[in-house]
């Protein structure tokens, strides 16, 4: 197995740090070259994090032939949570929530899951399954981490991407996620090559009654090598020191944990 945590004591590039400098050059260099610690926590972060422990609990357990109850995963996304959570006051919470609300949220999010989640016909491969690849004309590895590889009985391999959001996603969301065109290339590159794959987002919503949705989603060669295309532009931008920041009003900057530095330098306060 990839040991991630050597990798990245390496120089490297992972599929989520490229989308981050393509999004956002700046925050990316606050964080990755600066050195900056954050700001605060964005809540969302946290909660994401708690709820893909559960859900790695979940298969885990299936790939041992166990599917846990709803009940099960209640108890152990309090404990995720709580952990993560209680009494952490660097976490910066959107107006009209707090622990306790998100505490019920996650606890309603994971039943509906346990109830609704197909697993017939699912054979897990791996969780939380890091990868590692070499692209032609990029000087440093590509890591990053599947949360889920399933196979199922015709052999079609399936990449899941586990997401929390806070509505549906669009047709054009799905099909233009950058990350999951990158776990398609990596695993044609780490034994999957001439595999029939599917990539697929879970996403559990944060609506008042939750909703549980699968997208399903492929991509054409001309998508990968696109795809590739942009992690080279990303590294050699990185390299010359090219770190533009997003477009004023981005859905990023709300949610930034630079938001200070940002105003410094938009200033011209911090160079």
């Amino acid at each position: 197995m990839v040991d991630l945590a050597e990798l990245r004591k390496e120089p490297h590039l992972s599929a989520s740090s490229v989308a981050g400098y393509l999004e956002c050059g700046l925050a990316y260099r606050f964080g990755k070259v600066d050195g900056l610690a954050p700001e605060c926590t964005p809540d969302v972060l946290i909660f994401g994090s708690a709820i893909h422990e559960v859900l790695a609990e979940y298969y885990r357990a299936l790939a041992k032939g166990v599917r846990l109850a709803g009940d099960h995963l209640k108890e152990s996304f309090e404990k995720h949570w709580s952990e993560r959570a209680a009494d952490n006051g660097a976490i910066r919470y959107k107006e009209g929530t707090d622990y306790l609300s998100y505490m019920t949220q996650g606890k309603a999010m994971l039943e509906v899951f346990a109830a609704q989640v197909p697993v017939e016909n699912c054979k897990v491969l791996a969780v939380e399954e890091p990868f590692c690849m070499n692209i032609e004309g990029l000087p440093v590895p590509l890591i990053g981490i599947y949360d889920l590889v399933i196979e199922d009985s015709s052999g079609v391999i399936t990449i899941v991407d586990h997401k929390t959001s806070a509505k549906s996603y669009s047709l054009d969301q799905v099909d233009q996620n950058f990350q999951m065109t990158i776990y398609q290339v990596a695993a044609n590159a780490n034994g999957f090559a001439g595999r029939e794959i599917l990539l697929r987002l879970d996403t559990l919503i944060k609506t008042k009654i939750p909703k549980f949705e699968q997208y399903y989603t492929i991509r054409s060669k001309e998508e990968e090598q696109g795809a590739l295309k942009r992690v080279l532009a990303a590294y050699e931008g990185i390299s010359k020191g090219v770190y533009l920041p997003a477009s004023a009003g981005s859905w990023r900057c709300s949610g930034c944990v630079y938001q200070g530095a940002c105003g410094q330098w938009m200033k011209g306060e911090i160079p």
